[in-house]
Formats: structure tokens, sequence, C-alpha cells
């Protein structure tokens, strides 16, 4: 259930400007977290996410704007906050001759009010690697080694960057679980991905970046609405259909390049999909590809921008 707009706010920011020389990372950025709900963070690379995460985490000072993370600032509040926050960075770099098992204790260490380093561990599917040495993982026991450092100090706050790249699907779906179980325990979560499927499934609202600003922010379902068409139809001809045809079809509510396709945002398939195929035969032109897909957020940043989430 995603938690009511009078929920105290977990994370916010106002006005946030990060430069690096003559690059703006963050142009005058936004955001409020409530409490208790999966926030997610999307664009593509080079959007200003990890810039954004990492000055909301105390890693980063900005150049300009305002900071507060649980009520209070990095300022006046720097050691309480560190006890109360969970950090997954895009890479973790960690020790590789210590064991999974003295690197889960030691971050437990560094907190009054850890969690049982074992009980982490089997929640993460790393039970049997707790004597292995890290530099013996897998990439993505790596990752999930990292994430259970970020929840051993049982934190209110979990940051996850791009938590699940690398993984398998089984290890997937597991950091999918215990992501929901943190936040029906009342965590807070703020999360960057790729992966629009993870987002829509995980995230109670997101916010998509570019270019260092939010340009969209809701929930998955809300954000997807606002393309007016439940589906995606992808089309490929030899020559090419003329796109101002294709924005005449029945249904069509906008058309866009993606790739080598022209994407369709359409209300029907069977409204759109039928005329479609009857323009390409009688134009005579050779049909290469189509497929069709409910709407996604990827859809909603392509409709938007005119570029692919995962552009850089």
């Amino acid at each position: 259930m995603t938690p009511e707009p009078s929920t105290p706010i977990a994370l916010r920011c106002r006005g946030l400007v990060k430069r690096y020389a003559d690059v703006v990372a963050v142009a005058g950025l936004d955001l409020e977290v409530r409490r208790g709900e999966c926030f997610g963070l999307l664009g593509p690379n080079g959007a200003g996410k990890t810039t954004t995460i990492e000055i909301l985490e105390g890693l980063t000072d900005p150049d300009g704007g305002e900071v507060e993370v649980l009520g209070q600032s990095w300022a006046t509040a720097g050691d309480e906050l560190r006890e109360r926050l969970g950090i997954s960075l895009q890479e973790t770099q960690l020790q590789e001759k210590l064991t999974v098992g003295e690197i889960v204790n030691l971050f437990a260490s560094f907190y009054r009010e850890s969690r049982d380093p074992d009980v982490v561990l089997a929640r993460l599917s790393l039970e049997e690697k707790k004597n292995a040495r890290v530099g013996k993982l897998s990439g993505g026991q790596k990752q999930r080694l990292a994430v259970a450092c970020a929840l051993v100090g049982n934190p209110d706050v979990l940051f996850l960057d791009e938590p699940t790249t690398g993984l398998d699907p089984q290890s997937r779906l597991q950091l999918w679980e215990q992501v929901v179980e943190f936040r029906e325990q009342g965590g807070t979560i703020l999360l960057t991905t790729h992966y629009m499927d993870e987002a829509e499934r995980l995230c109670d609202r997101v916010a998509i970046v570019d270019r260092g600003k939010v340009i969209a922010l809701g929930t998955p379902a809300d954000l997807i609405g606002a393309l007016h068409a439940a589906n995606v139809v992808e089309v490929q001809t030899e020559p090419e259909l003329d796109p101002e045809a294709l924005r005449r079809l029945p249904g069509v509510v906008e058309v866009h390049r993606r790739g080598p396709n022209w994407s369709l945002a359409v209300g029907s398939l069977t409204e759109s999909v039928p005329p479609l195929l009857a323009s390409v035969e009688r134009a005579g032109f050779r049909l290469s590809h189509l497929s069709t897909h409910q709407a996604t957020l990827e859809d909603l940043f392509v409709s938007l921008t005119g570029r692919e989430l995962r552009d850089a």
C-alpha cells in the first residue's frame, strides 16, 4: 500500500545542484520520499541519479540546494544519520581475502542495533558461502553480499543503486523479496534501476530523471496511464513507412523512432494492428519486424524525451 501524502518525509531535497567542472550533473532537482515507501529513481546513464543518491547518503556535498534526511541535516546530525542508513552502491569493493562471514560481521560491528549476520546471509542465500573468501565469489554473489552489508545494520532507510545488475533470475527474485519484506516492516527504500519490470513491481512511486531534473513523478500505473495508450506496437518495413501515415492509423496516440523500428502507442491492438498490416500490404512493402507489448515506464520515457532509458 502506498503511504498517504500526509506520511512524514524520509528524504527531501530542494533545488539540488551539483557540478563537475563544466558538467551540471544535478540541475535544481526537487524530490520527496515518504517514510515507508519504496521510491524508484529512473533515468538514462548520466541523468544525475547516482549523484543525487550520493548527496542524500552524505557521500557528496552539493553545490546548491537543501537536503534533509529523516528530518535532519548532514551538517548537524551526520553521526546519527549514518547509524540509520543502509547503502548498497552501484559498485562495492570489499576486501577479497576476508570471508563472507567476516565481512558481514565487520559491517554489523559498526552499528549499535545490528541484525543477526547469519540471518541476513540466509535471507540472501549466502549461508553456504559464509566461509568462502570474497575474491572467490561470482559477480552476482558479490552483489548480494553488498546488499547484505547494507541490511545488517538494521537501517531505517535503504539506498539501493542498481542492486540487481548482473544477478541471475533466481537471485533477482530473492532480492526483490528482501526489498518487499524490508518495506513491509516499515523501512524506506530509494532504488535506482534500469529494469522497468523491477520498478513497476517494487516501487510505490517513481521519479523519472533526465539531465539532472525530474521530468515525471507518480505511481508506475499513473505514469504509464499518462501515455493514454495501453499498448505499444513496434514495426519495421522495407522500405520504411511514412511516420505521418502511421500517425493517421486508427487508435494511434503517438509515433516515435525506437532503434530501427517505429514505435506506435495505441489504445487497442485490435483497432490498430489490422489497419497497419493492411497499409503495409497496400504499399507493397516487406514487413521485417512486428511486435507488441503492454505500455511500460520505458515507453513513457521515450514519449517524453525521444530516447531510451538505457541511452548514455
